[in-house]
């Protein structure tokens, strides 16, 4: 199995400002090239692209290729459970989304400790196994945003869990809440092989300053930028699959080109990216990786990713206040249909559902102070 697989979290959409509005005909593309050029992982969720990345799935994967040809992932997002009954509700109905007959792979989706202390009141680390006993699921695992402490408690708790999904990229890999490598390094203690997400951050290690950019020219004119950021988690021994969330044809078609014969990086390139990271970590305002958790259930309808990119892009351009720049215009037009970033009502619902765990309320005043008033 390749190295690279497609996250179907940012899918290609007619409509940016309609979540579920998925492009099916430019997913169908994307799929047949992905498959075509001997990849075969693909990564889901149920609440992924407005509750309609599974439902695309079947249009696009499933209705159209045999079912050896591919494997597919999803997850049980504890967000949307309640009761053990709820678990096969899910379940149940991801069957039916995705037309599947079974998942390859099946996680727990987003352990930290608050849901990790659900998941255990709930029993789902037996019922995911009972799935597997069943020839439902064929490996079963979770993904993680917490600290390296709470990773290694739940792996010596679940030694029965195949593989662990983390956050993973070379700008994270020191960062003090993310823990990239110290999780890492708990699963290689753990013996337990890591499937990469957010190798990208969102896009944000896809369009770098100017001068980590020169840095990355410098080295391979050919290679674009965020396939430095790919190719870097890649080439962690205990990496066995890195997603990318694609959301064009040819973003697809720049990520299969350098992963269909996959070299890992060499010690320098790896130091490369560290001194890129440094350039980032130095001019980035708001870490936000754009997974849109936070917006579904926003009572003031603030588009909160899209307005924190904004505010990143303008922060990147000139740390202090300058005069008129085209992302003023992006936030009045988003702020016509969706609340703006002064809305906030402080109401904390996405704050308790961020995996970055950001300080979003305070994100949000920077963000008013900046555009709000202009």
């Amino acid at each position: 199995m390749k190295k690279f697989g497609f996250g179907l979290m940012r899918l290609p959409l007619i409509d940016p400002k309609v979540a579920s509005s998925v492009d099916i005909e430019q997913m169908k593309q994307m799929v047949d090239l992905f498959i075509e050029k001997g990849f075969t992982y693909f990564d889901t969720a149920w609440m992924y692209v407005g509750f309609s990345s599974e439902n695309a799935t079947k249009t696009a994967l499933v209705e159209r290729h045999p079912r050896n040809t591919y494997t597919l992932a999803t997850k049980l997002h504890s967000g949307f459970i309640q009761t053990k009954e709820d678990r096969d509700k899910i379940f149940y109905a991801q069957l039916e989304k995705t037309g599947a007959g079974y998942f390859d792979y099946y996680l727990i989706h987003d352990i930290e400790k608050a849901s990790y202390e659900k998941y255990n009141q709930l029993d789902c680390f037996i019922w995911l196994a009972d799935k597997k006993a069943q020839g439902l699921v064929k490996h079963m695992g979770f993904s993680f945003h917490d600290t390296a402490d709470l990773l290694d408690e739940v792996l010596d708790a679940h030694p029965e869990m195949e593989f662990v999904q983390l956050q993973l990229n070379y700008l994270d890999w020191e960062n003090d809440w993310v823990q990239s490598r110290k999780c890492y390094e708990v699963c290689v203690k753990h013996g337990k092989p890591v499937v990469v997400m957010e190798p990208v951050k969102g896009g944000t290690l896809a369009k770098v300053p100017a001068q980590a950019e020169a840095l990355f020219r410098a080295a391979n004119p050919q290679m674009s930028v965020s396939s430095w950021a790919i190719r870097f988690a890649a080439s962690l021994p205990n990496v066995m699959m890195v997603l990318s969330g694609m959301s064009t044809l040819e973003q697809m078609q720049d990520n299969v080109s350098y992963m269909e014969d996959f070299k890992p990086l060499t010690e320098d390139e790896m130091a490369l990216c560290t001194k890129v990271a440094d350039i980032i970590n130095g001019q980035i305002a708001v870490p936000c990786t754009g997974c849109s958790y936070c917006t579904e259930g926003c009572p003031q309808q603030i588009v909160i990713p899209k307005y924190f990119s904004l505010y990143n892009d303008l922060m990147r351009e000139d740390m202090e206040h300058k005069g008129w720049t085209i992302y003023y215009s992006k936030y009045a037009d988003l702020a016509k249909e969706f609340g703006r970033a002064g809305d906030c009502i402080e109401c904390g619902q996405c704050e308790g559902i961020c995996p970055q765990h950001l300080h979003i309320i305070d994100h949000l005043k920077q963000v008013s102070a900046r555009f709000d008033n202009f």
